[in-house]
């Protein structure tokens, strides 16, 4: 299986497109997604993401608002609603959650990447570049 940390990282910065992302998402075991979903989580919250990034990811993940993941995400303290929206059990919401906290992630860690690290950082995650893609497999 290939590095999540890496996978995950590549799909929030679109070094690897959603489609590829996807069926990594869903090749992955029940227990692996779970896991995936709570990296997922937790690297949002590293980034400081906001309630208005999750109105966006919304836009960006092409979830309706209706959705679940999408009404938790902007129903109020956003670490609280993460751990909620990892808690979701079927595989359809599961990988709605999926898309959404990948958006959510882009853009909060989009914004610490502005803000903090345009002069250079040590986060190896925004080391990544599109020749990384040829050393992880899918």
């Amino acid at each position: 299986m290939a590095d999540p940390y890496i996978v995950l990282n590549e799909l929030a910065q679109e070094l690897r497109p959603m489609s590829q992302g996807i069926e990594w998402f869903e090749s992955l075991s029940t227990e692996e997604r779970s896991d995936a979903l709570l990296l997922l989580s937790q690297f949002c919250i590293q980034a400081r993401a906001t309630t208005e990034d999750g109105v966006e990811g919304i836009r960006r993940s092409g979830l309706r608002a209706t959705h679940t993941p999408a009404v938790l995400i902007v129903r109020g303290r956003i670490d609280q609603q993460l751990g909620k929206i990892v808690g979701l059990t079927p595989h359809d919401e599961r990988l709605k959650s999926f898309r959404l906290l990948i958006a959510v992630l882009a853009l909060a860690d989009g914004r610490r990447r502005e803000r903090y690290c345009s002069d250079g950082c040590s986060h190896a995650w925004h080391h990544l570049s599109v020749d990384t893609l040829a050393e992880t497999p899918a």
